[in-house]
């Protein structure tokens, strides 16, 4: 079956079966971003927006975005500029293999989309749900806080 939904601002459509994934269907789509980290929801690599919502591709059927908005990491870069939040993680050389990276990417996007003004505890809370098995979270964590925090100053 064709499932249509919008990705990264644009309407696709992708041959999916009744068992694929989002992550399946994003993939054949070409978003590299989405990585398969442990398959179960548990490492936040497969993050993603569906219409705001923090959602982990790997459990989410791909029916299931049909009509729906989704956003990847490779949605947020506005022609050759780097979202803000993927600046900073750079500036804060944030990340050191990037396999987690994406998904942190969009876990902050969530974040600084839905707390304007969150403290550096809920952030660490939100954030662990990332696992990131190569670096720390200290270099992470004052990247996305630096970024929410310049956002709000640019608005």
């Amino acid at each position: 079956m064709i499932v249509e939904f919008i990705l990264n601002g644009r309407k696709v459509g992708v041959e999916v079966a009744g068992r694929d994934r989002l992550m399946d269907a994003l993939w054949r789509l070409g978003m590299r971003s989405v990585k398969e980290g442990c398959g179960v929801g548990d490492c936040g690599s497969c993050n993603v927006l569906v219409d705001g919502r923090l959602v982990n591709s790997c459990l989410m059927l791909a029916v299931q975005a049909r009509g729906r908005r989704v956003w990847t990491t490779e949605g947020l870069a506005d022609d050759d500029k780097l979202h803000p939040i993927q600046e900073y993680l750079l500036e804060y050389t944030a990340s050191q293999c990037g396999y987690c990276i994406p998904g942190i990417v969009m876990t902050a996007k969530y974040i600084s989309d839905n707390y304007p003004s969150v403290s550096e505890e809920l952030l660490r809370r939100i954030l662990i749900a990332n696992i990131c098995r190569c670096g720390g979270y200290t270099r992470i964590v004052k990247a996305v806080k630096s970024a929410i925090e310049s956002s709000r100053t640019r608005a």
